[in-house]
C-alpha cells in the first residue's frame, strides 16, 4: 500500500520511527515532510499528506503532531479526506470500520510508539463495513462543498 505520511516538528520522531515500521511491513511511503526538529507549523504538512491522499496517488495518510488534533484539522480541509485523530486502538478499528476514514492523525505527545505501531496497523488492516455506514459516509461527503 502506498501511504502518505507528514507530521510537524513535535511529530517529527513518531514520524521517523512510524516510517520504518510501515517500511519493514513493505508498504511504499510518500513522506511530506518535515524532515527536522525545527520549529514548523503543522497545516502545510497535513494539506501536503491529505493532498496526496485526495487526488489518489496514495491510498492511505498518516498525520502527526504534538496532539495530532491540529493537523487532524489541516488534513479534513481537503475534500475527499476523512482523517481521524485517534488515541488507541478501538478507534483506529472503528474508523475505518464505521467511517472509511483515509486518514489517520496521531499524537506524538499522547501515545508512545508501541500504541503507534497498533493504531497504523489496524487502520490499514481493517476494512469498512458499509451498508448503513455507506450512506453516513455519503452524508458527511455531502456536507464538503
Amino acid at each position: 500500500m502506498k501511504i502518505a505520511i507528514g507530521c510537524d516538528h513535535g511529530g517529527y520522531d513518531l514520524k521517523e520511527h512510524i516510517v520504518h515500521f510501515l517500511a519493514e511491513k513493505g508498504h511504499e511511503i510518500k513522506d511530506c515532510g518535515t524532515y527536522s526538529k525545527e520549529s514548523c507549523d503543522y497545516p502545510a504538512f497535513g494539506e501536503a499528506a491529505a493532498r496526496a491522499v485526495a487526488s489518489g496517488e496514495c491510498e492511505r495518510g498518516i498525520v502527526i503532531c504534538t496532539t495530532g488534533i491540529g493537523i487532524s484539522i489541516a488534513a479534513n480541509k481537503v475534500k475527499g479526506i476523512r482523517c481521524a485523530h485517534v488515541c488507541d486502538v478501538l478507534s483506529a478499528e472503528m474508523t475505518r470500520r464505521h467511517n472509511d476514514a483515509n486518514m489517520l492523525a496521531l499524537g506524538a505527545g499522547l501515545i508512545g510508539q508501541n500504541v503507534a505501531e497498533r493504531c497504523v496497523e489496524v487502520f490499514l488492516n481493517t476494512e469498512f463495513e458499509g451498508g448503513r455506514h455507506a450512506r453516513r459516509v455519503g452524508l458527511l461527503d455531502a456536507i464538503e462543498p
